[in-house]
């Protein structure tokens, strides 16, 4: 039995129009018919994965960059972000006066103290919830999922705090916290179903899959993918969209 692990965007979907291919998803079905373990592995927020889920018929996922996952459509974990790492970064963000905003749960709600995100940045790309609080000490908030921050990226340096915690931007006047450890989530996953690790395989297509490109287990890219993460692969199978995921099966035997 082997444990497979899919990234969404550029794996099972075609990156150029966004659409799940289909082969792909054939190919999951028969992994399963195998009798094999299929799931998502994501750095999605969960409640952006569980509706992609569904459509795709996927009952097992890794999310929130690894501090979620889900067996048979069960929530196992989803965890916050480290609480006094995620309040160092905010406390200097605030005093190098950038607009921020938090999210304090799996959601599209986000918490703001002002309007100064909205201000230096406008709205975001994604539907979100602004909930403004004035007054609101950081400290009492509940639980931190994400942090965005108003700061262009050539004033980064100015954050001390900076790499305490995981982020990322993506050509925004803003970059933000989240987890990125989908390799941790994976093995998670193992021990939590008693699994072993030689038999996990991994499929991703992106920069942010490196993390779980390891030794411990078989890596698999997609053709269409970001070259060095081509590098750290044990295989390199086609394109998204030219079948690769069942091209990569076949090859291996697995169906």
């Amino acid at each position: 039995m082997k444990y497979f692990f899919f990234d969404i965007d550029g794996t099972l979907t075609n990156i150029h129009i966004g659409q799940i291919v289909e082969s792909g998803i054939e190919t999951l079905r028969q992994l399963e018919a195998n009798g094999h373990f299929v799931a998502i592995a994501t750095g999605r927020a969960y409640y952006k994965t569980k509706g992609f889920a569904e459509q795709a018929g996927i009952h097992n996922l890794v999310a929130n960059g690894g501090a979620a996952f889900v067996i048979n459509d069960q929530l196992v974990r989803n965890s916050p972000l480290d609480r006094e790492k995620a309040l160092t970064i905010i406390h200097e963000a605030d005093e190098l006066g950038c607009g921020i905003l938090v999210a304090v749960n799996d959601s599209i709600d986000v918490v703001m103290r002002d309007r100064r995100f909205l201000e230096q940045c406008g709205e975001r790309r994604e539907p979100t919830n602004y909930i403004c609080r004035p007054g609101i000490e950081w400290e009492d908030l509940p639980d931190i999922y994400k942090i965005y921050i108003a700061m262009p990226e050539d004033e980064e340096y100015r954050m001390k705090n900076k790499d305490l915690l995981g982020h990322i931007r993506m050509n925004t006047p803003y970059f933000w916290y989240q987890h990125d450890e989908k390799d941790q989530g994976i093995r998670d996953m193992i021990e939590y179903l008693h699994g072993d690790l030689k038999d996990v395989v991994v499929f991703g297509d992106g920069e942010n899959d490196m993390v779980m490109f390891r030794k411990e287990w078989t890596s698999i890219a997609m053709g269409n993918g970001y070259p060095p993460l081509l590098a750290m692969a044990d295989y390199v199978t086609d394109a998204a969209e030219d079948d690769g995921i069942r091209n990569a099966c076949l090859h291996y035997g697995w169906i």
